[in-house]
């Protein structure tokens, strides 16, 4: 079934309904949204080389009209190539080009960005302005009816970094995200219709993901004024807005909490906040309830089996909370309806009870592969079983604990952050010998990027240097916080950096 359905559905049920919004106005009914769609969905595919299973790129910041191209793309028999706004240009062209993008979807904030990125690029792909006359004459198409879709036709490319530095592209299908809807209202958060979905997290990752199922609902989406994270903003709209749910990541919960506003926050009308992304704190998820109540569920999944492995409805940890439950409260929750779970050792035979190993999922959510790169599919998905690379346990009551995670994945305000991707950048420099970078525990972040770096010798390198040459190559966000420079890294007899190591010398001011 195609995923446009459900905006189908929506349109002919709730007419009237409001279906998007911005700050504190709609600006479409589900009724206008679905025609929107449907003619912005004929208008890509009279495109010139649009044809079905095209990729179409969307690089901007939050907007309705996010949710429209979406919906356009899948309407048409598209896939969508969401990519973030904050990335570098550079990286930005590396997943255009990856992506085999047949077009590219820009805003005028992002504009000049895309085009920095297309003169990285080994091919040309055309760009449209959401703001331009070209975007508005795609809206005055003929209506096309729904293109009908396979199960596992691509719908969504999800890039995600890997360990390699370069990011890879998840391929989930209509198969893949129908499951995770469902998976939603089974395991996170029961069917509300009539409420309103924020997007303050970047829609193109983990709440674009969940826009699927608030659309099934005929819930409406709306989009801060600002476009992004603000807590005095998002207050303002709890007041204003009936029956908010939310997908946050922890630090964004956290900021939440710590703001002066919170105190006087009206938020009667906050149903619940998601958090996904990062476990968080005991101590942060009992100063969470403290302030807002008993409104709070949780997720653990990847790109790979998008929001979709183990999972707390608000009643559950609810529940933990009030017996005093500080192991479960600590814990992912417990496996998905839609997916297996197991723990496994590095032959991937299966573990016993509160025995630590890298967790393995199969099931619908997980995704079909890696998008052209076969020799990674292969590992993930060796034995039918999706190999997350994190490291966890099972209780006796088969609640998830993450342990670590063994691709040494940095989560910084919410965004993943690879060590090695960083490291390559560092190691541009000719005054750079080695470097090792970890992740740091950081009040407000929940973690911050440290770089240890060994300078060759008689090199000279300084910490403004080398944060000059991160923001020449990468995301601003992934740039190393903090310097530290060291005659030699700790190594074992294999010649393998220790981390564990570099961790405890961090702790050392």
């Amino acid at each position: 079934m195609n995923l446009a359905h459900h905006l189908a559905r929506a349109a002919a049920t709730r007419p009237d309904a409001p279906a998007l919004a911005r700050g504190d106005r709609v600006v479409a009914s589900y009724a206008a949204m679905g025609l929107r769609v449907a003619r912005v969905a004929a208008g890509l595919r009279a495109l010139p080389g649009i044809a079905p299973g095209a990729r179409v790129a969307i690089v901007m910041a939050n907007a309705p009209v996010y949710a429209e191209l979406f919906y356009a793309c899948w309407w048409a028999g598209l896939a969508a190539v969401p990519v973030n706004a904050k990335l570098h240009a550079r990286e930005i062209a590396f997943i255009l080009d990856h992506s085999q993008a047949d077009v590219v979807f820009v805003s005028a904030e992002s504009a000049e960005l895309v085009a920095n990125a297309a003169r990285e690029m080994d091919r040309a792909v055309p760009v449209i302005d959401v703001g331009s006359a070209d975007f508005a004459a795609l809206g005055r198409a003929d209506a096309m009816a729904m293109w009908q879709t396979e199960a596992d036709d691509l719908a969504w490319l999800f890039y995600t970094s890997g360990t390699t530095g370069r990011p890879k592209g998840a391929m989930l299908t209509h198969r893949n995200l129908l499951a995770m809807t469902t998976s939603y209202f089974l395991d996170i958060d029961p069917p509300q219709p009539g409420g309103t979905q924020i997007h303050a997290a970047p829609l193109s990752h983990g709440s674009g993901l969940y826009m699927l199922p608030s659309v099934a609902q005929g819930n409406c989406q709306l989009v801060p004024e600002s476009g992004h994270f603000d807590p005095a903003e998002l207050f303002d709209l709890f007041a204003i807005w009936p029956q908010v749910s939310m997908f946050a990541a922890p630090t964004m919960v956290k900021r939440l909490v710590d703001h002066p506003d919170a105190a006087r926050a009206s938020i009667d009308s906050l149903r619940v906040i998601v958090w996904g992304g990062a476990p968080m704190y005991v101590a942060d998820i009992k100063a969470a309830i403290a302030r807002f109540g008993y409104r709070f569920a949780q997720l653990y999944g990847q790109g790979e089996s998008p929001m979709t492995i183990t999972g707390m409805t608000r009643a559950t940890l609810e529940a933990f909370a009030r017996a005093g439950d500080d192991a479960a409260l600590a814990s992912a929750g417990s496996a998905q309806s839609v997916v297996q779970l197991r723990i496994a050792d590095a032959s991937d035979a299966s573990l016993p009870v509160d025995t630590i190993g890298e967790i393995l999922v199969r099931g619908d959510s997980v995704m079909k592969g890696y998008w052209r790169n076969p020799g990674a599919t292969a590992s993930a998905l060796a034995g039918g079983w999706l190999h997350t690379g994190d490291v966890g346990s099972l209780d006796a009551r088969a609640l998830l604990t993450l342990r670590d995670r063994s691709k040494d994945l940095i989560i910084s305000g919410g965004s993943n952050v690879y060590p090695r991707e960083v490291e390559e950048v560092l190691l541009r420099h000719p005054a750079v010998a080695e470097c090792s970078v970890i992740g740091i525990p950081d009040a407000d972040w929940g973690e911050s990027v440290l770089a240890f770096v060994v300078a060759r010798e008689h090199g000279v390198v300084d910490a403004a240097a080398l944060d000059r040459l991160c923001l020449e190559n990468i995301a601003r966000f992934k740039r190393p916080k903090t310097y530290r420079f060291l005659d030699a890294l700790p190594k074992n007899n294999y010649g393998k950096v220790l981390k564990t190591e570099l961790r405890v010398l961090a702790k050392q001011t």
